[in-house]
């Protein structure tokens, strides 16, 4: 029996058919976690709400608000927490998307780059919807929340999660050469960015010998940034926007090339003989 399938010979019906997978994968994506998305959107609230409670507890009972900026408290915990579950959770989404042998990209309408789009924005969809209902709830109990400037936030938040896509698609990569010790190295950096992103101290708070060991992180310039536009009486002087850019520009790059190289070489057996 002869199979008969669909050919886009305009640009326009390429790109409406591409919307439409687009939009079936990140329905798919945003169920495929927990069943459902309104389930999914509920976990990541309340994630958020519990991380949030933690911290405040933790600032509250050490009597570290001394070290945090001058100004709405609620505020500096929610540019820290927000930013860095958007990073750790784009990272792990775009980690699981890139597989050259794996999942829907068997089948032909499927590509990589339409698996990790779906992946990401999937994740995005979730996390600002649920960002905006916890804003809402907090600016309702608290009687309002006040932003220097609400609009410069946009940037920051969205290089915290382009970073974690361009950290992941490296991670993911990289896992056909070493599928054990890869996927290891990216728990320990997600679990290190409880520290090294800087949402507990401020960049212009620190040493010069402690900002080594933090500047390297993508995440905590981001965060610093939003800071800078969340108080008016922050001005961050050691990290900038383009250290982030010009990172995830550069490692999108080369796991593209990496992934092109994958999908025309490996083969299913490929995990089977690694040793790590």
């Amino acid at each position: 029996m002869e199979v008969k399938t669909r050919v886009n010979r305009t640009l326009f019906g390429a790109s409406m058919s591409f919307m439409e997978l687009l939009f079936h994968s990140i329905v798919r994506s945003a169920r495929k976690s927990s069943g459902n998305a309104t389930l999914g959107l509920g976990i990541s609230i309340l994630q958020s709400l519990l991380m949030l409670a933690i911290f405040f507890a933790l600032f509250t009972v050490l009597g570290m608000r001394s070290t945090a900026i001058r100004g709405d408290f609620v505020v500096f915990l929610l540019t820290g927490i927000f930013l860095f579950l958007t990073h750790n959770k784009a990272v792990k989404s775009a980690m699981g998307a890139v597989s050259p042998l794996g999942g829907l990209t068997l089948h032909t309408p499927i590509n990589t780059l339409l698996s990790i789009m779906a992946a990401v924005l999937s994740g995005l969809y979730l996390q600002i919807l649920g960002f905006s209902l916890i804003l809402l709830v907090v600016h309702i109990l608290r009687g309002g929340l006040e932003f220097y400037n609400p609009a410069g936030l946009l940037f920051p938040f969205f290089m915290a999660w382009a970073s974690g896509i361009a950290i992941g698609l490296m991670f993911g990569v990289l896992t056909p050469f070493a599928p054990k010790f890869i996927p290891m190295v990216a728990m320990l950096y997600r679990r290190a960015n409880m520290i090294t992103s800087g949402k507990m101290l401020p960049a212009n708070y620190m040493t010069a010998s402690m900002i080594t060991w933090f500047d390297w992180n993508p995440l905590f310039h981001s965060i610093d940034q939003a800071r800078g536009h969340a108080f008016v009486n922050y001005f961050p002087h050691h990290t900038n926007m383009e250290y982030p850019v010009y990172l995830s520009l550069s490692l999108v790059m080369v796991a593209m090339m990496i992934e092109f190289w994958l999908r025309k070489n490996m083969s299913q057996s490929w995990g089977k003989r690694s040793k790590l």
